[in-house]
């Protein structure tokens, strides 16, 4: 006579991971295999997995009616993740496994080879960290177990088998639980500021950008600097604390993306091509998965050859610039993923690239360059901070041997992570993430100030957000100049980054 089993297991709904029950019961009658609780494509073939995973395991196949419940009912479940318990269930229910433990306080993972062997799933980070808040014990396969030493509180059970798994909760043998283990060592940059050659003026924005969270776009000729300049920021960055390393690291694992343990702290930087989609941009898919701003989260996101970027693509990423999350709508399903990110843009003067730079190459008519500048929306440049112009190398400093005199990143980085954690300290956040209520408070503006910033409002044109920008920037200045008082000159060169494209 059979009985009910019940095992707990998490699904995946974007960061979430919601208890899911699975319970399973052996009915007479005709047989058949029935698994309900809106799963989808590979959840339904499970039973395909686990009727040769049990098989092969020695084990008996249960005849009669199979239920699996998989609740709440309403809740979508994907992935394979669901193929162990499943089978715990069933030999539960025929008896044919009495566990000598507590299964209540377990919660168990894995995809099921037909051979019994367990295979990693994606996405189950989120589902860690939860668990371990439960206070939960966990069993999962011992593919890329590794990463889930990054939750200090987890007590998790890696098992390579269906029937190491049995036979650990049967208590015949002991599994070892995984140490936590976040390495503490400093991260390794493979780019430095040291290696690019002149360009003070553009490293120096860099530095303000960084030290403030502001966007910026770069525009210049081809072979400038531009894209050297900024896959270098990372370096210059404030490392990643173990609570956003876990939510970075977290963000990958639901994208199924690779991460190095031994770079977690170090903020990301991507990079995607400009035949992107808004898709891959913002995330989607059936279930939702994080884009490419996700996986930029408390990092850079680097758009290169910004007008190449279809229109339509670039005015997504307006919101999520301004909330710091995306919030994806499905028919079956709604996600919320964090994409605070820090956007640098790098783009060409013209056309063919070489307008302004001192030579007569440039043969773009003004409605050529028009058209190009004008791919670009006025909406998403108001919401970068920073505008600035990187000229083309002179020959003097391209032939220089050495470059000794170059500040390295880790100089600049000590002078942004003084900036940074003034900016904390004082207000609990970087600047850029200031109310207008907390800037009126922060920074009291004399008649001076007042004037030059009118004259500024009357000649470029400013919006209430760009003005507000400004006074970010101008307040970042200050910071690395280690001035308490946002005063004129830090105005003015605020306003120096205001320029149009």
């Amino acid at each position: 006579m059979s009985k009910l089993a019940k095992i707990f297991t998490r699904a995946s709904t974007g960061m979430d991971a919601p208890l899911v029950t699975i319970e399973v019961h052996i009915s007479g009658g005709l047989p058949g295999f029935s698994i309900v609780g809106l799963p989808e494509g590979a959840v339904r073939e499970s039973k395909d997995r686990v009727r040769s995973a049990l098989m092969n395991s020695q084990f008996k196949f249960p005849k009669g009616r199979i239920t699996v419940s998989l609740a709440p009912a309403n809740l979508p479940k994907s992935g394979g993740r669901y193929d162990l318990p499943i089978a715990i269930g069933l030999l539960l229910s025929s008896e044919q496994l009495k566990p000598s433990i507590n299964l209540d306080n377990f919660e168990l993972y894995g995809e099921l080879g037909l051979d019994g062997t367990l295979r990693a799933t994606e996405g189950l980070l989120p589902a860690i960290i939860a668990s371990s808040q439960a206070a939960h014990n966990i069993i999962l396969p011992m593919q890329e177990a590794e990463q889930y030493t990054l939750v200090s509180q987890a007590k998790i059970y890696p098992c390579h088998h269906l029937l190491k798994v049995c036979e650990f909760l049967q208590g015949v043998s002991d599994v070892d639980k995984l140490v936590h283990n976040l390495t503490d060592n400093q991260p390794v940059y493979q780019n430095d500021f040291a290696q690019v050659k002149g360009q003070h003026h553009a490293k120096h924005a860099l530095e303000i950008a960084v030290s403030g969270g502001h966007n910026l776009l770069l525009i210049g000729p081809p072979g400038s600097g531009k894209t050297m300049l900024a896959e270098r920021l990372p370096s210059i960055m404030p490392s990643l604390g173990i609570i956003k390393a876990l939510e970075r690291a977290s963000i990958y694992s639901v994208a199924n993306k690779p991460l190095e343990l031994n770079q977690l702290k170090i903020r990301p930087f991507r990079s995607p091509h400009h035949s992107s989609s808004a898709v891959a941009l913002v995330g989607g898919g059936s279930p939702p998965k994080p884009g490419e701003i996700s996986l930029a989260h408390e990092g850079v996101l680097f758009l290169d050859e910004l007008p190449e970027f279809p229109r339509s693509v670039l005015e997504v990423l307006r919101q999520p610039l301004e909330k710091g999350e995306i919030h994806l709508s499905r028919a079956a399903q709604q996600a919320i993923f964090p994409a605070n990110f820090q956007l640098i843009g790098a783009m060409n003067p013209c056309p063919c690239g070489y307008y302004g730079d001192g030579t007569s190459k440039c043969h773009c008519t003004e409605d050529q360059i028009d058209r190009y500048k004008n791919k670009i929306s006025g909406p998403l440049l108001d919401r970068i901070d920073m505008v600035l112009t990187v000229p083309p190398l002179p020959k003097e400093a391209l032939l220089e041997q050495t470059n000794s005199s170059a500040e390295s990143s880790e100089v600049i980085r000590e002078r942004v992570l003084k900036a940074y954690n003034k900016q904390i300290k004082r207000q609990g956040k970087i600047n850029d993430k200031l109310s207008p209520d907390e800037l009126d408070k922060l920074i009291k503006l004399n008649q001076d100030n007042k004037h030059l910033l009118e004259i500024s409002i009357d000649k470029f044109h400013l919006s209430a957000r760009a003005y507000h920008r400004i006074l970010k920037v101008a307040r970042t200045i200050a910071d690395l100049a280690g001035d308490e008082v946002v005063d004129k000159l830090h105005l003015i060169e605020a306003i120096s980054y205001r320029r149009e494209v």
